[in-house]
């Protein structure tokens, strides 16, 4: 019997979860609706088209995140690679000094040799 009152909570919890979800669905779609009348007013108001919009989304690189200004004054989202500052002589790897020191310089600083060693000049 425990395995049928399982079965049938599993399927009132689901049904319960549907109708939450569409009351949810519900509630965005009303709160959506006075958002875009406005848009459209402003639109109207300024002369602005839907090709304006798609154009100005277009060129928008990102709407969101922390955007920085570089040396130069343009902002730019993107990481730039690092260079090298380590470089093991035997093998060539390198490191940039940045995040955990990889594991043939620690091994070296544990036989003793010096981190400056490894410097690239």
């Amino acid at each position: 019997m425990p395995r049928a009152s399982y079965a049938s909570q599993q399927a009132k919890i689901e049904k319960e979860i549907s109708k939450l979800q569409k009351q949810a669905a519900a509630l965005h779609d009303r709160r959506r609706k006075p958002v875009i009348a406005s848009i459209v007013k402003s639109m109207r108001e300024y002369g602005i088209t839907p090709d304006d919009v798609a154009a100005a989304f277009g060129s928008a690189k990102s709407g969101r995140g922390g955007k920085r200004k570089t040396a130069s004054g343009a902002n730019s989202t993107a990481k730039r690679p690092v260079a090298p500052k380590y470089r093991h002589p035997q093998t060539g790897e390198t490191w940039s000094g940045r995040g955990k020191a990889p594991r043939w310089l620690m091994a070296a600083e544990a036989a003793g040799a010096a981190r400056d060693s490894f410097l690239i000049a």
